[in-house]
């Protein structure tokens, strides 16, 4: 008696477990904010803008960092390199000891 006791509850318990109930749910999207903030293209001669998509060492930052998708960092590094070759913005910043 004892036995079919202890089998009718752990048949009980293995029913209403709360993590099977997720796998069914859709996944939740992450939110991302957009770093262009609504600009249709990237202005090479704005370099305040194009300062936050490079790091202390004068590097374009990558996507994972930025936030952008793929065709904005493309838009972002051609202005980067165009206001580089213009010398808006440094390639290498300096280096001081």
């Amino acid at each position: 008696m004892r036995n079919q006791q202890n089998n009718a509850n752990s048949h009980q318990s293995a029913v209403y477990v709360g993590a099977r109930t997720k796998r069914n749910e859709p996944p939740q999207k992450r939110k991302r904010r957009n770093p262009l903030k609504n600009a249709r293209y990237v202005d090479y001669l704005d370099v305040k803008f194009l300062d936050r998509f490079i790091n202390d060492q004068g590097k374009i930052l990558p996507r994972r960092i930025t936030g952008a998708n793929a065709h904005q960092q493309r838009l972002l590094a051609k202005a980067i390199k165009y206001a580089r070759h213009l010398a808006l913005i440094t390639f290498v910043e300096q280096d001081i000891n």
